[in-house]
């Protein structure tokens, strides 16, 4: 029962963290445009400044969440966990006192720093503390409803900023920010990497103290490892030996790394597209994303709780993949302004896409490195941000300017939809691997 407590914290954490950050997003597109290009539906400066923002965030979170993740093995993740919780309330705190061009830069700039330590982190250490209390058999379903929940605090956070002026939606926002640090410390147990149950005989949803005993045998024939005699901070070596070590991490990573290319290309195009196509502005990007949000939450409460036992991960990688794929294609082919309404219910599958890869990463790895292993995933879906607005910024601004090579607004939409479409190539893979690791593991267990 304490286990159960520990994750219904857990869960309102992530649903006040992500209501407020996600609250500001319907208001933060026109804010931009005010303070650098004011009564234009077009400004390539508003696009390149959110490009190099998102870049600067990936780069450095590229470094911060696989070190903050092995931290929190050592350390416990409620310690960790303090650090992006309390960072995200700066960037909210300067917009609600005022959204002026001096104000804007002043946050332009705090965004960025609070985006390092709160980009990726937070979804890890979430990750590996639901990891510490969950046996593997019921893992994909447990990371589902974590990003339900999620989910949940991204409906509820647009719903509000719909109906609430842009001066409000920022005080809101920044006061709920205020509110997720103080119940985390005030309520959430803690818990260390060294409690997760990695023997399917001890597959309660939530483990009891008889997991433990197994806990240690089990985790030696996980593989990879890192070396169990380093003390300090993994190097970049061993980042990279704990991720090619097996068919299963390896292509994880690879996933990872061209759906979040993918996935970043849209979101730095997406927007700006929109608004320059058929003329979106804040009540209208946020019905889009209800829209998102209501479908991601439904799919990963009610739909992949029910068929991750039936399918399994793999097949709902695949799933996911292809939704995502259509997702993305139908915003950069949009003929006109209903369209990517229709599309945004795509989410309903593609919101299976990180829970699955997170399962695949968990169950591979030993309960000690539950933290390092889904760190080291997010550095790379960081990577994938560095690189998304590099790409995508200069070729949306090109084909959202007056001298577009041709008529395509959407063109660079279309461009990441490529990139999910090789991610859903590899996936086709990933069964087949996973089907001989698991019989070379079952073999070995029997000749001992």
């Amino acid at each position: 029962m304490k286990d159960l407590a520990g994750l219904a914290h857990l869960f309102v954490v992530s649903f006040l963290f992500h209501f407020a950050s996600f609250m500001v997003i319907p208001a933060v597109t026109d804010v931009t445009m005010e303070a650098a290009c004011p009564g234009r539906d077009e400004c390539s400066v508003a696009i390149y400044l959110s490009g190099f923002q998102n870049a600067v965030t990936g780069m450095g979170a590229l470094v911060v969440t696989p070190i903050v993740g092995n931290l929190s093995d050592r350390y416990g993740r409620k310690a960790l966990m303090t650090l992006p919780v309390t960072v995200a309330i700066a960037p909210l705190f300067i917009l609600a006192c005022g959204r002026s061009e001096v104000y804007f830069y002043v946050y332009y700039v705090a965004k960025i720093i609070a985006g390092v330590f709160c980009e990726g982190t937070m979804h890890c250490l979430c990750l590996a503390y639901v990891a510490d209390h969950v046996g593997p058999r019921r893992r994909a379903a447990a990371f589902g409803l974590l990003s339900g929940v999620s989910a949940a605090g991204f409906v509820s956070g647009t719903l509000t900023a719909r109906f609430l002026p842009t001066a409000s939606t920022f005080q809101v926002a920044a006061a709920v920010a205020v509110a997720a640090a103080l119940y985390l410390r005030a309520f959430l147990p803690d818990a260390g990497g060294s409690v997760s149950c990695a023997d399917e005989a001890c597959d309660p949803l939530l483990q009891d103290s008889s997991c433990a005993s197994s806990t240690s045998s089990s985790d030696e024939e996980l593989s990879p490892r890192l070396p169990p005699h380093k003390r300090g901070l993994p190097s970049l070596s061993d980042m990279v030996a704990l991720l090619t070590g097996s068919l299963a991490l390896s292509g994880a990573a690879t996933i990872t790394f061209f759906y979040s290319l993918g996935e970043h290309g849209l979101q730095t195009a997406l927007l700006y597209y929109l608004k320059a196509q058929f003329g979106y502005n804040k009540d209208e990007f946020a019905n889009l994303l209800l829209i998102v949000g209501a479908a991601g939450m439904l799919s990963q409460l009610t739909v992949m709780p029910i068929l991750a036992p039936i399918l399994g991960e793999e097949m709902l990688l695949i799933v996911g993949l292809l939704g995502g794929c259509t997702h993305v294609f139908l915003y950069g082919i949009a003929w006109s302004y209903w369209v990517p309404y229709f599309a945004a219910a795509f989410v309903i599958l593609s919101a299976f896409v990180h829970p699955s890869i997170r399962t695949n990463v968990s169950k591979n790895v030993g309960s000690n490195e539950q933290g390092i292993a889904q760190g080291c995933i997010s550095g790379i879906s960081s990577f994938a941000s560095i690189l998304g607005p590099l790409i995508f910024t200069p070729l949306t601004a090109w084909f959202l300017s007056e001298t577009e090579p041709f008529n395509f607004k959407g063109f660079s939409i279309l461009c990441a939809g490529f990139c999910t479409l090789i991610a859903f190539v590899i996936s086709l893979r990933m069964p087949g691997a996973r089907s001989s690791t698991c019989k070379k593991t079952a073999v070995q267990h029997e000749q001992a």
